[in-house]
């Protein structure tokens, strides 16, 4: 797989080292958070000058590539647990992993008033097809079987399920009708706090593990200028005001990997 990175960066196709174009950042990022990143480079570039070449992705996939030599330089996840995993196979630097943002799961459809406001529609069973990431690569996948299995009904359910590749195919799946209802990203059918289309629950928080979703620096971008400036530009109040208008809670100030924090005032933890 190295070899074939190489190919393409030597053919031209694809990525371009942090060495050929420094005010050009190299992201790796989860699907569920392509669209509120996009909007974030429009202002990072007014900022910064830098721009971002973004290659969204399921969590697992990207990690998968990273470790096959892939030149992304900055990664932000959909969980915490992948930075961790990059960080411990000193893939990524240890002190620039932070929360960015804690995701949220809801079961949408594009149909109006299918999906009650309870999750109801769940229990019921009346529909052929219910879309999900894959649970295996992707966190919002598995949140959702968490969801299912939660309410006892993943032996029910699982003869039904749609498996998208990544949360953007899964929610492909449930917009062009393929699918009547699915476990999606609050972030892809809400902005500035109302639903885009459709109907959906919101699934209460306790119902899946908490979706803490991380940033870091990779290591071969460590002297980056431009990459460790978009990772402070993430931290600032234009980048968590539009985080925020997606859906996403906002930890304040961004939490850093406990590992990697070490505060000496009990008052202020890391």
């Amino acid at each position: 797989m190295r070899i074939f990175w190489a190919i393409l960066l030597v053919s031209g196709v694809g990525f371009a080292t942090n060495t050929a174009l420094a005010d050009e950042v190299q992201v790796a990022v989860a699907s569920n958070f392509s669209k509120p990143l996009e909007a974030i480079a429009e202002k990072f570039k007014v900022t910064s000058g830098h721009e971002l070449k973004i290659s969204a992705g399921a969590t697992g996939k990207l990690y998968a590539q990273i470790e096959n030599g892939a030149p992304f330089e900055v990664f932000i996840s959909a969980d915490s647990k992948t930075p961790k995993k990059l960080v411990e196979t000193k893939m990524a630097e240890a002190d620039t992993q932070f929360t960015y943002a804690f995701g949220k799961l809801v079961l949408w459809s594009s149909t109006e008033g299918y999906v009650d406001d309870k999750g109801e529609v769940l229990r019921k069973g009346d529909f052929k097809h219910l879309a999900i990431a894959n649970p295996k690569t992707a966190p919002y996948g598995e949140a959702g079987m968490a969801v299912m299995e939660k309410l006892g009904l993943t032996a029910a359910i699982t003869p039904k399920l749609v498996t998208g590749e990544n949360i953007t195919q899964t929610y492909d799946f449930v917009s062009t009708g393929n699918a009547e209802l699915g476990f999606v990203a609050l972030s892809q059918v809400q902005k500035d706090g109302k639903l885009k289309g459709g109907s959906a629950w919101i699934v209460p928080a306790d119902m899946y593990q908490p979706m803490a979703q991380d940033a870091v620096l990779l290591s071969n971008a460590k002297d980056s200028a431009a990459a460790k400036a978009l990772l402070e530009f993430l931290k600032g109040e234009e980048a968590q005001a539009i985080i925020s208008s997606y859906g996403y809670e906002i930890p304040t100030p961004p939490r850093r990997d406990a590992k990697s924090c070490v505060s000496t005032d009990s008052a202020k933890p890391c």
